[in-house]
């Protein structure tokens, strides 16, 4: 729904990927970007400043964009604001992280019900490292706690949800950075179509509408995520300082090679690209996340591995898969390990969490706790000796 001055998006999470990608594409394409967060400090920036500038590497150079035409509301003191916005509102984007969805959840569903009957839908894109993460805020909305039920099919036609897969690396920032971001220059954002059949989709410049989603969440979780992890991990346990230094070291850098030789077995049976064009994704993702210019360090890439180590994620996802298709999974399986073994890293809090649940729950419970695998597949005896290891080591 368009407001006097324009295009309008809420946008939630004033992070470094709201900020610098997802705000970026939205000002590109006229937006006017409302930044929707709890967090004092980035709301009270953002309030200060007229703009802030977004600086694109990449092999030929840099490239400074500056971001315009924004406002920033504190989503936990003045919810009613941001509520009447939504109500207003062409777009809700969000990158708060998957799990934070539940507590965005009953703010969107306030605006939707606050929106004037007969007006456009809403379109709500969840732009998450995770598959489906838009269907998973669908559902946190719709909950009769986030919606009354008998107000559900009216509000239901209000609103247009697209999953979406987005691609780009925001690497760690320069300790005076303030609101300034630094990204790398490619990116991919693809979004299912699908659901604006009727309306027609939102005018997002850069944006790449897609038919099929699921080849592109897939094939960027399982190798983009998983290779970014894997070298993260095993630097880590090496002691390497950024991914480009992982990366150089010959060892890591074939141990990564093969988990992604794994991961693209399932990418090229399951979804019909050919193994050409997987290769050389492949080759192209592992030159971007060895770019010595993004500095990027290995213990803010392995942050929260208990994500990451989750059923659906980049790991066991694609390693699970694999096994019920009798296929080999060691490289994922020496990723998996040093995974395990990335505990009590300063400033991470699942790291914490990692190394008290592999302390205080034996091999097969931690297994299942943390993986999510079931005890009767195939992959879970083999987790199940890399975390007795891990827990004796």
């Amino acid at each position: 729904m368009s407001t006097q001055t324009g295009k309008k998006a809420v946008h939630f999470g004033a992070g470094n990927i709201g900020r610098g990608f997802v705000a970026e594409f939205l000002h590109k394409s006229g937006y006017e970007v409302i930044f929707a967060d709890v967090m004092d400090s980035i709301i009270n920036a953002l309030q200060k400043a007229s703009s802030y500038e977004v600086t694109e590497i990449g092999g030929e150079g840099e490239h400074k964009n500056t971001i315009t035409n924004y406002r920033a509301i504190n989503s936990k003191t003045h919810e009613p604001d941001v509520i009447k916005e939504i109500s207003s509102a062409d777009i809700v984007t969000c990158a708060v992280g998957p799990n934070i969805l539940k507590f965005i959840a009953p703010v969107i569903a306030k605006g939707i019900a606050g929106r004037a009957e007969g007006t456009k839908p809403l379109a709500v894109i969840a732009c998450e490292n995770a598959i489906g993460a838009t269907d998973t805020l669908a559902g946190f909305i719709r909950d009769p706690k986030s919606t009354p039920a008998d107000k559900l099919e009216e509000y239901n036609k209000r609103v247009c949800y697209a999953n979406s897969a987005i691609d780009r690396i925001v690497p760690g920032q320069d300790a005076d950075a303030g609101l300034n971001v630094k990204i790398e220059s490619f990116y991919e954002w693809v979004v299912d179509k699908t659901p604006f059949e009727k309306y027609g989709y939102p005018d997002i410049k850069g944006v790449k509408w897609v038919d099929n989603l699921k080849p592109y969440i897939e094939r960027k979780l399982f190798t983009v995520n998983t290779g970014h992890a894997a070298a993260a991990y095993h630097g880590y346990h090496q002691g390497k300082k950024t991914i480009f230094d992982a990366l150089s070291d010959k060892g890591i850098h074939e141990q990564v090679s093969k988990a992604l030789k794994e991961t693209s077995r399932l990418i090229v049976d399951k979804h019909g690209i050919s193994e050409q064009e997987q290769a050389a994704y492949v080759q192209k993702i592992i030159q971007r996340i060895s770019n010595p210019y993004l500095e990027d360090v290995v213990e803010r890439v392995g942050r929260a591995p208990l994500r990451k180590l989750s059923r659906k994620e980049r790991f066991i996802g694609p390693a699970s898969e694999l096994m019920e298709r009798g296929q080999s999974v060691e490289a994922l399986l020496g990723a998996i390990e040093v995974a395990f073994r990335f505990q009590n890293v300063e400033g991470d809090e699942e790291s914490v969490e990692l190394a008290k649940i592999l302390k205080e729950h034996g091999a097969k419970d931690a297994t299942a706790k943390i993986t999510g695998l079931e005890a009767s597949h195939p992959l879970f005896e083999k987790v199940e000796s890399i975390v007795a290891k891990v827990q004796k080591a």
